[in-house]
């Protein structure tokens, strides 16, 4: 006889038992998993012969990046579009910007971002919700697109060389702990100065600063004001720019109008409306910047504009949630490329929005698409460029299925004019806010 009070009883414990036994599908199924991953059981096979790697569109002819044991996927997705411009202008088959560069910076404005958010919201208890998220999320190496903007806007870009890769920009755990450990303490101090006053809580905001900068420039080492730049190109022609800061090296190798582009997300949630602009509170990292602001749009209008974009020659940066249906081993995605309801013997059903609302689904990467194939007029598969190295997937790249895409691709940057009239003027109107904690900010967590 089965609990009434909500308990497992022993009787419940023992049908559970005989019913699994019972079964020899299941029995067979855990002999399998006991031994190998449940991905190597419930792979498709016909998927993955009958993935092509080949496409009617291919940008792509240089070495993947990688970004180690850092969450800067935002980051490395941003500045690997930014470098094909520059390799072109520059000659180069290779070229890096540097990630750990950026990284600093995105680093400092964004501890800045957080103490001021800390003072905005001393007055509320400990407890509300926002505060607890702050607090919770404080010192993250995710970001969103309109972030790595306000970043390269005021910072500029340098090549790697002027800031390479150190132990911490490609393992940010350590360095992390430490920071969150002098905000979460300097959020203390902020509330407790804030009863003076905003310019007593910002004197000790200067403080707990300068702290955090020592901390980054002992773990990432100080970034250059200025470098003097000089190359030598495919055709071993030597080239020299001379001095120049950040600031003119970024105006004088991107080439790309970032500031003109707009993010489109999918977000099918019946709360949110498709033509419509949406921000996330507390979601950004320098204070004064435009704020991060995304359009929603459906997801076949999101794939014409990705795909004519590739066809112009411009790779395409998007965000989606990387650890689902994907294959390291094989390179490719796939939306029913493993078939869990077999090996489990129960149906997943679950669509995109209730996977948002359910807290099952969330943006959790960023890459390039750098080709696509069409036919047509229809697409069929998508060339992504990720920043995990040469050693995943094909070399570093992936093929998605455009099924893949429908499920967890969320977000593309897109030039504005890209966009049909309505959806232009649409993004002059005031964003609907979602809370700090809302899955469309997820990318940056």
């Amino acid at each position: 006889m089965r609990s009434t009070d909500g308990t497992l009883s022993a009787q419940d414990l023992e049908l559970l038992r005989k019913g699994f036994a019972a079964n020899p599908a299941y029995r067979l199924a855990q002999n399998a998993v006991t031994r190998v991953s449940v991905d190597d059981v419930a792979i498709n096979r016909e998927i993955i012969n009958s993935t092509d790697h080949s496409l009617s569109t291919l940008l792509d002819d240089w070495k993947v990046t990688n970004q180690e044991r850092s969450g800067r996927c935002w980051l490395f997705a941003g500045l690997n579009l930014l470098r094909v411009g520059a390799m072109k202008k520059m000659g180069l088959k290779d070229f890096e910007f540097s990630q750990n560069y950026a990284m600093f910076w995105d680093k400092i404005e964004r501890a800045n971002y957080f103490l001021e958010a800390i003072i905005e919201t001393a007055g509320r208890d400990i407890d509300d919700r926002t505060v607890a998220f702050l607090l919770n999320e404080v010192a993250s190496d995710g970001g969103q697109w309109n972030m790595f903007v306000a970043l390269v806007n005021k910072h500029g870009l340098v090549p790697k060389a002027f800031m390479p890769e150190t132990h911490s920009s490609a393992s940010t755990g350590r360095m992390n702990s430490v920071l969150r450990n002098l905000l979460r303490q300097g959020a203390k101090s902020l509330r407790e100065a804030s009863a003076e006053g905003v310019d007593a809580a910002r004197a000790v905001k200067s403080d707990i600063l300068e702290v955090a900068y020592r901390v980054l420039c002992i773990h990432l080492g100080t970034p250059p004001d200025q470098i003097d730049w000089q190359w030598i190109d495919k055709d071993k022609q030597f080239h020299r720019d001379g001095v120049l800061t950040p600031q003119e090296f970024a105006a004088r190798y991107v080439g790309l109008p970032i500031n003109d582009y707009v993010c489109l997300v999918h977000d099918p949630r019946p709360a949110s409306p498709a033509g419509r602009t949406f921000t996330v509170e507390y979601l950004g990292n320098v204070l004064g910047a435009p704020p991060v602001t995304y359009l929603n749009v459906g997801i076949p209008l999101m794939k014409d504009i990705a795909a004519r974009t590739l066809q112009q020659g411009e790779p395409v940066w998007f965000g989606c949630d990387v650890g689902k249906m994907m294959s390291n081993e094989y390179g490719v995605w796939d939306a029913e490329l493993y078939d869990l309801s077999s090996v489990y013997d129960t149906a997943f059903t679950l669509g995109k929005a209730d996977r948002l609302i359910y807290h099952e689904t969330l943006m959790t990467h960023a890459m390039l698409f750098t080709g696509v194939d069409v036919l047509d007029g229809v697409t069929r598969r998508w060339r992504v460029e990720n920043s995990w190295g040469a050693d995943k997937g094909k070399n570093g790249f992936y093929t998605m299925n455009d099924s893949w895409f429908d499920e967890y691709v969320f977000e593309i940057a897109a030039r504005r004019d890209a966009l049909p009239e309505e959806l232009r003027v649409a993004l002059g109107a005031p964003p609907i806010v979602l809370p700090a904690w809302d899955p469309m900010g997820a990318l940056a967590r």
